[in-house]
């Protein structure tokens, strides 16, 4: 959607606005959500930068600036085709968290119920370096499963996945992805050298990745076959879903997140977690690492250190060290009924 400069490119936009409002059905509605980058480098130019900046105050001042930029050109265009649209900015917290994770799927229905476009962004104008998605491909494949989508298009500057890089003799088009292994060979490659975004197609096969594992099917190709890949055509490579749809929130916590500490686990509790699916209570615990907050995700390791699954903690990090090894009971009379409590509810909890 920019140009190497770091402007919009009106023509881009436009001709991707045209295909998403030209597969819409008025007797059978598409609901149709866009993810799209641009906001960063469309702030670039007016502020006389030349590249994307690597610290992140200057990234969040040309958000400031470009996000308006870009919404701007998004309303304008959709306008054009009698659409309107709602911006949506998301950090990883309001999706992770229990509370926000509700209020963001209940905007993002309300929008698509009222024949809305919502337009996501990263809220890269307050996202710290802790709770960054870092790319809009996974923060894509993220949305797909926030809204339970039927299809999840990644959009490139070449038409497919490849072997190697296109323009090299022998590169061969993979047209489809049934498992994840058949890429051991394939080479992919990283940012553009305009260095203006953050992506590239590995963080696009990431993507899919991501996605697949909700049981999304994703399409990878081109931005001028959008709207062949959105009518069903067999256009770039088709990653196939791996299976049934995870819970979307619990997807969230698992490819979201990053942890903030680590909780050791006795055998006993790596049993109940991982064949019973329990709460992890804080007799199953052998020790804290890190300096987490209650709400924060953290990772439970097993008796190697290998982390077994990942839950949002009810305590702060101080506050276990004195819990642990004792039942709730045995808490809740010590230091009153608030301590009758797990540490990690099993509603908040995914296995890695």
């Amino acid at each position: 959607m920019t140009t190497a400069a770091g402007g919009l490119a009106p023509e881009r936009l436009a001709a991707l606005v045209g295909a998403l409002c030209s597969v819409d059905d008025r007797e059978r509605p598409r609901e149709v959500v866009l993810v799209s980058s641009g906001a960063i480098a469309a702030g670039l130019a007016p502020l006389g930068l030349s590249r994307r900046p690597r610290d992140l105050a200057t990234q969040q001042a040309a958000a400031s600036v470009g996000q308006g930029r870009l919404m701007h050109a998004y309303t304008e265009e959709f306008g054009r085709h009698g659409r309107t649209v709602g911006q949506v900015l998301l950090t990883v917290d309001d999706v992770t968290r229990r509370a926000h994770y509700r209020n963001a799927h209940r905007t993002l229905r309300k929008l698509l119920d009222m024949r809305a476009v919502p337009i996501i962004n990263e809220n890269d104008t307050v996202a710290t370096e802790e709770i960054r998605f870092g790319d809009n491909d996974r923060l894509a494949a993220l949305v797909a499963a926030l809204v339970q989508a039927d299809l999840l298009v990644l959009l490139s500057d070449v038409d497919a996945l490849y072997t190697g890089h296109p323009s090299r003799p022998g590169s061969r088009k993979v047209d489809e992805v049934t498992d994840f292994a058949q890429l051991a060979e394939v080479s992919v490659g990283g940012v553009g050298s305009a260095g203006v975004g953050t992506g590239g197609m590995v963080t696009k096969v990431e993507a899919a990745r991501i996605a697949t594992d909700a049981g999304i099917p994703v399409v990878l190709t081109a931005a001028p076959l959008a709207a062949a890949a959105l009518s069903g055509e067999a256009v770039g490579t088709l990653f196939h879903p791996a299976g049934v749809r995870a819970t979307a929130r619990l997807h969230w916590l698992a490819h979201a997140t990053t942890a903030r500490g680590r909780l050791h686990l006795d055998a006993g509790a790596v049993t109940a977690i991982v064949d019973r699916r329990a709460s992890l209570l804080p007799a199953g615990i052998t020790g804290v690492d890190g300096a987490f907050t209650a709400g924060d995700p953290v990772d439970l390791v097993d008796v190697a250190g290998r982390a077994v699954a990942r839950g949002l903690v009810n305590y702060d990090a101080l506050e276990l060290p004195g819990l642990l090894g004792r039942s709730t009971v045995e808490l809740a009379a010590a230091l009153g009924p608030a301590y009758e409590r797990e540490v990690i509810h099993r509603d908040d909890l995914v296995l890695l």
